[in-house]
C-alpha cells in the first residue's frame, strides 16, 4: 500500500482510477496519509488543484527536483507543468 513515505513533492504520478484514468500529473502538495492534490497544466491547474487518494495513483521513480523549490514558493507555473509533463505522456 502507497503511503505519504512512498510520494514527495514535484513527483509525477499517473491515474489510476476515475474520470481522469490513465492521465499523467504532478504532486504539489501532500494533504495527509491517504490524499495529495496533483496538477497537470491543462485541465488541472495549478490553483485549481486536484484531491486525488493515493491509492488510486501509480507512483513513479521520477522527482522533478527543479520544479521542487517553485511549488514550495508558490511559483509553479501551468505552462512549466504542462511543458515537463510532455515528456511523460508520451
Amino acid at each position: 500500500m502507497l503511503t505519504t513515505e512512498t510520494i514527495a513533492l514535484a513527483q509525477i504520478v499517473k491515474s489510476k482510477a476515475g474520470r481522469d484514468k490513465g492521465r499523467v500529473f504532478i504532486v504539489t502538495e501532500i494533504v495527509d496519509e491517504s490524499y495529495v492534490h496533483v496538477v497537470d497544466g491543462d485541465l488541472r491547474m495549478v490553483d485549481r488543484p486536484k484531491r486525488k487518494k493515493i491509492k488510486h495513483l501509480q507512483v513513479t521513480d521520477t522527482i522533478l527536483r527543479e520544479l521542487v523549490e517553485a511549488i514550495k514558493t508558490g511559483s509553479l507555473q501551468d505552462a512549466q507543468v504542462r511543458k515537463t509533463l510532455d515528456i511523460y505522456k508520451k
